[in-house]
């Protein structure tokens, strides 16, 4: 069985993520979203709301899981049985990053490839601190996230 992992904070899930996962589940046979508990990070949303809100807009991919992890990548997509880890590039800007660790966990476990996966052009420019930025302005962001995550994102921020 083909197993990827696609991490990530996820606060709050846009039609970017979203792009990647419905492209990345057709590749593999199981794809788990895995949430990132990471300490030094303060979410807007907690990690049981960031699950709650990833399985109801993956309900439309069967073989989509979701999960948490606290760590490494690598050592959850070991843990996992996943040979691969998935991420998501916006723009040239984000991949020397993403590249570094690519190639940081491709030396901490030899088994497991990074493959990068271009969000649609539409997509490009979306991220989750902008999505949150302009609705705690009041902006609109209907095309930005799926309905449900607009409208846990307005019940937070009023």
């Amino acid at each position: 069985m083909r197993i990827a992992v696609y991490p990530g904070s996820f606060d709050p899930v846009t039609n970017g993520h979203l792009d990647i996962i419905e492209r990345a589940s057709i590749m593999y046979d199981r794809l788990i979203v895995a949430v990132s508990l990471n300490p030094g990070k303060k979410p807007l949303f907690t990690v049981e709301e960031r699950l709650d809100m990833l399985k109801i807009v993956t309900q439309p991919f069967y073989n989509v899981l979701v999960d948490t992890f606290n760590g490494l990548t690598v050592n959850f997509a070991k843990e996992k049985e996943a040979h691969v880890i998935i991420r998501g590039l916006r723009a040239i800007s984000d991949f020397e990053n993403e590249f570094m660790m690519a190639l940081i966990n491709k030396k901490l476990q030899t088994s497991v490839e990074t493959v990068f996966l271009m969000t649609r052009a539409e997509f490009s420019f979306i991220s989750s601190s902008a999505v949150k930025e302009v609705v705690s302005f009041g902006g609109c962001v209907k095309d930005l996230v799926p309905p449900v995550i607009q409208e846990r994102l307005q019940s937070k921020f009023k």
